[in-house]
């Protein structure tokens, strides 16, 4: 093997690690003190390189000077806007639940991707080459670009700078006390609201730093977002929450093994061709699986102090009232009557509405009623429509035993990551759901001779008497209705007890018998059998299935409709998921900046309803209460 490529891979590794911690440590400070895990700090990235590749055009690159200026003022602007997200949205928002939070910032990153396409267009724009930079050094005969270099030096002076500014300054001294207690720092009368605002900045900053850096090797996208967010996550959780250390060497690993694999390129292993180079995909990922697995809380991190488990105990659910039960007959007797009306968009609309509903509530009976947050509960919806699409298309197997394998085999996908994943909670326990996720997209991705790859399988419909007028339709909403109704059943069954009081404490459930792990694994298939059947629904209706369905959007989207519709509620992810779907068909048809507009509904009801749309009720009955 030629060595001297491997230096060169080696050297481009230390260059990528560099903007990837700048990344990363930025979101790292953020938790580290907020507790807010931002989804949207990938979209400050964004904006960073954009700004950048701006301010460079505007004032030119005739000289180095005038291009650091306008790299730095690039970061500086990502900074203020940080602190205006902080001040504005987050600052409202701290004492509510991490998912409302989350929910929170997914929505400004649907808001700032809209105002990105509003100013800087659709168009990928790449930026100038630093003057006085633009040449190559001659190392072992391999050309190393010159600006490498200058990456490769950046990302230690960056870590010196942030080592000295959290271990020699008051300021960084206040910093690492509230990532400690922030309860004892108010009480000394530090003003949090203003170092949460700092903190908040000097990560946007960071962000926009390492975007800005990267301006000359990358153009400004707008699928830098969603992109950036999962790497700098896995550096995060791979180097331990708020570690400012591990972040510097789980980016550097990442850099460093995706070189390797992309030096390896095809490898005959025991006869098998390999190709190590297409794993650079999910090399972050497949990291953060095994880090997590042997070393729960990252390389350098510390348990967290509070977890979902240890989260203030949830008011007991009570059953059905009459007048409930009434309008639950009343709603399903709306839906079966829908198509005499005729009404072919509407039917479709609610047929997506209904599916979108029973994966709402699989990723709700494991989130909202087990307390175990996911960041990839889209794997197992994918895995059942892949699952009945191949059965049915390319090995000709019957719908019907097709559409009752598909579940089973997200059940058994589930039984397999669960095992890994409830040794876990809180953001590791999500994070380790997102790393298994990505890794099943990737196969699925990569797959081309089985699952098609990047084009998905086409040609997958249901049985001929299904296919005739309304049937399909039908058959949907009966499936969706039983399964819905098995769940509210097992919710209020000694499981359900066992699982709730699993939640509330882990603790004072062993010490009364529950086998906590257990019950945990058995929710994870429970709720991936019934998330698979949402798949197979989902891939029956549209006769076809790609990777999309398996992404982290879908995941996302998911926790958007619990959310939306109450955490807290059994009926709350069916009424978000309703929500939700209509929502964004509505806003779709108004303008063409869609997603600004989703998102900054979605903004307004986390600020005004934080316990969903369902807990709208109880807010205005408690309203009544105190106003008597």
């Amino acid at each position: 093997m030629d060595m001297a490529a491997l230096f060169a891979q080696l050297l481009n590794g230390l260059a990528s690690a560099s903007s990837l911690f700048m990344v990363a440590v930025g979101l790292s400070l953020i938790f580290g003190v907020t507790r807010v895990v931002n989804f949207a700090h990938g979209s400050l990235y964004m904006v960073g390189i954009y700004l950048a590749y701006s301010l460079t055009t505007w004032w030119g690159a005739d000289s180095i000077g005038t291009y650091l200026l306008a790299v730095l003022s690039a970061a500086l602007l990502t900074g203020l806007l940080g602190a205006l997200i902080e001040i504005v949205v987050l600052r409202r928002i701290y004492h509510a639940p991490e998912l409302f939070q989350l929910l929170a910032t997914f929505a400004l990153v649907l808001v700032i991707s809209d105002a990105v396409l509003w100013y800087w267009g659709a168009e990928d724009l790449l930026g100038p080459q630093v003057p006085g930079l633009t040449g190559s050094i001659n190392l072992f005969g391999r050309h190393i670009p010159t600006y490498n270099f200058v990456l490769m030096s950046v990302g230690p002076l960056v870590l010196l700078g942030l080592w000295y500014l959290l271990n020699r300054t008051r300021w960084g001294i206040y910093v690492r006390a509230a990532q400690q207690d922030k309860e004892m720092l108010a009480a000394l009368g530090v003003n949090q609201a203003w170092l949460f605002t700092s903190v908040f900045a000097l990560g946007s900053f960071l962000a926009g730093l390492g975007a800005a850096l990267e301006l000359p090797n990358e153009p400004a996208s707008l699928s830098l977002d969603l992109r950036l967010i999962g790497d700098a996550f896995a550096v995060v959780v791979i180097g331990g929450m708020g570690s400012i250390l591990g972040a510097f060497i789980a980016a550097l690993s990442i850099a460093e093994v995706k070189a390797i694999a992309n030096w390896l390129g095809t490898v005959n292993v025991l006869g098998v061709m390999i190709n190590f180079s297409k794993l650079s995909l999910i090399v972050e990922f497949l990291l953060m699986a095994l880090v997590l697995v042997s070393r729960p809380w990252g390389l350098l991190g510390k348990p967290q102090e509070k977890s979902r488990n240890s989260a203030p105990i949830e008011a007991p659910l009570r059953f059905a009232t009459s007048p409930q039960k009434v309008l639950m007959i009343g709603a399903i007797l709306c839906l079966a009557m829908i198509p005499l009306f005729d009404h072919a968009y509407v039917m479709i609309l609610l047929q997506d509405a209904l599916i979108a509903a029973l994966f709402a509530v699989s990723l709700h009976f494991m989130a909202g009623l087990a307390g175990m947050h996911s960041f990839g509960h889209a794997v197992y919806f994918g895995v059942g429509a892949y699952a009945a699409a191949v059965l049915s298309s390319q090995l000709a197997i019957p719908m019907a035993w097709s559409f009752i394998a598909a579940p089973v085999v997200a059940a058994l996908f589930a039984v397999i990551f669960g095992w890994f994943c409830i040794r876990l909670s809180g953001i590791y326990l999500a994070m380790l759901t997102l790393a298994f996720a990505q890794l099943i997209w990737s196969i699925v991705f990569q797959w081309e001779g089985f699952t098609g790859g990047s084009n998905g399988l086409i040609g997958i419909w249901p049985s001929a008497w299904l296919e005739e007028g309304n049937h399909y339709y039908y058959f949907t909403l009966l499936v969706v209705i039983v399964s819905i109704f098995l769940l509210r059943w097992i919710t209020f069954s000694s499981f359900g007890y066992a699982m709730r009081a699993s939640r509330d404490s882990v603790l004072l459930a062993q010490a009364i018998g529950i086998h906590v792990r257990r019950v945990q694994w058995q929710v994870f298939i429970i709720s991936g059998f019934f998330a698979g059947l949402a798949g197979a629904l989902y891939a029956f209706s549209k006769g076809s299935i790609s990777p999309e369905e398996l992404s982290v959007s879908r995941s996302v989207d998911g926790l958007v409709m619990v959310l939306l519709g109450g955490i807290q509620s059994l009926l709350g992810p069916v009424i978000g998921a309703f929500s939700y779907t209509f929502l964004h068909d509505y806003v779709i048809n108004i303008t063409a900046y869609w997603k600004a507009l989703l998102g900054m509904v979605i903004i307004g009801l986390v600020l005004l309803f934080p316990m969903g749309i369902a807990g709208v009720a109880d807010y205005l009955k408690r309203l009544r209460l105190n106003r008597q």
